[in-house]
């Protein structure tokens, strides 16, 4: 009796097995974590940002909508009394024009006298680099201390340039370098631009650099003379670094403080007070907070209106 073996399916004829289908692997989790990471980066910088630039700007906000003495803290609201006491101040509009004049006479000898320099060691030559640092080294110094330096130059008595002036028969008397109101401004102009104008060559530095030297060529091999090439080459591609030069020229001047108060306290006879040594005389000697935020409120809304109008003139100026 003969028994016959199963037959063995051949795989092609066995049914296919269907296996569970793999869920694809979302994105989810993982964008979950990067924002996690994310807002832990951000975390440190928001915290810093919030709690010595927001919260004060609020505390400065209900400062000047406050009866606020510096000694005897919030009395009160007032609103809005501290502002029309800031137009109001004999000394309001003078520091305002004061500041003005300042602000143009330094952006306009400072960013000219940066773009020389610049222009001067723009080339690698021997030597180059020596000027650079010996361009750059007054912007190491703190303003303050540079300040007090110069008020030691120009002091009549015990001052060198006064001296030098007479031995060389340039002067008869002592100069009172910070005498006059002319005198006072031209003098803390010429620190300012002394002690600032290697940082700007710098930011104009790097702009020169980026230009490529084939542009250069090329207008040289069509027959562009040297001032051709600096009006039609070198200060339209150089427009960002200068961009950036003028705001922070402007914006810096505007807030000028240091050197007028170490070198000249305002005067002679309040003629060179600014609008932020007024914020500090409201504040510490006529002891009113509340005036003085007002009037830094004013100062902040003035600059934010400024680099507002300035960036809109570049973005013209570029789409031109």
């Amino acid at each position: 009796m003969q028994v016959k073996a199963p037959d063995r399916a051949t795989t092609a004829d066995r049914p296919a097995v269907r296996r569970p289908a793999r869920r694809p692997r979302t994105a989810a989790p993982r964008r979950h974590s990067r924002t996690i990471q994310g807002l832990g980066y951000a975390a440190p910088t928001a915290v810093f940002v919030a709690v010595f630039f927001l919260l004060p700007l609020l505390l400065v906000g209900q400062m000047s909508l406050s009866d606020w003495p510096l000694l005897a803290g919030d009395q009160g609201g007032n609103a809005p009394e501290n502002y029309t006491d800031v137009t109001d101040s004999p000394l309001f509009w003078p520091a305002v024009r004061f500041t003005l004049l300042y602000t143009g006479i330094v952006t306009v000898v400072l960013l000219g006298l940066a773009l020389l320099l610049a222009l001067l060691v723009q080339e690698s030559r021997p030597g180059a680099g020596f000027f650079r640092t010996v361009y750059f080294l007054p912007g190491a110094l703190g303003l303050a201390s540079a300040s007090l330096l110069f008020w030691g130059l120009y002091s009549p008595t015990t001052g060198p340039l006064s001296r030098v002036l007479e031995r060389l028969g340039l002067v008869d008397d002592p100069v009172s370098f910070l005498g006059t109101p002319t005198s006072a401004l031209l003098s803390t102009v010429f620190l300012v631009v002394w002690k600032f104008a290697g940082f700007y060559m710098l930011i104009l530095l790097v702009g020169l650099q980026r230009i490529p030297h084939e542009v250069y060529e090329a207008a040289r091999m069509d027959g562009a003379r040297r001032g051709q090439i600096f009006r039609s080459i070198t200060l339209p591609l150089l427009r960002p670094s200068l961009a950036l030069s003028l705001l922070l020229c402007v914006t810096g001047s505007l807030l000028a403080f240091d050197q007028f108060f170490v070198l000249t306290k305002g005067g002679p006879d309040n003629s060179t007070v600014t609008v932020v040594q007024l914020i500090y005389r409201e504040a510490f000697q006529r002891l009113n907070l509340g005036t003085a935020a007002a009037l830094s409120i004013v100062v902040l809304a003035a600059l934010l209106l400024l680099n507002a109008l300035q960036f809109r003139g570049l973005r013209r100026a570029d789409e031109s």
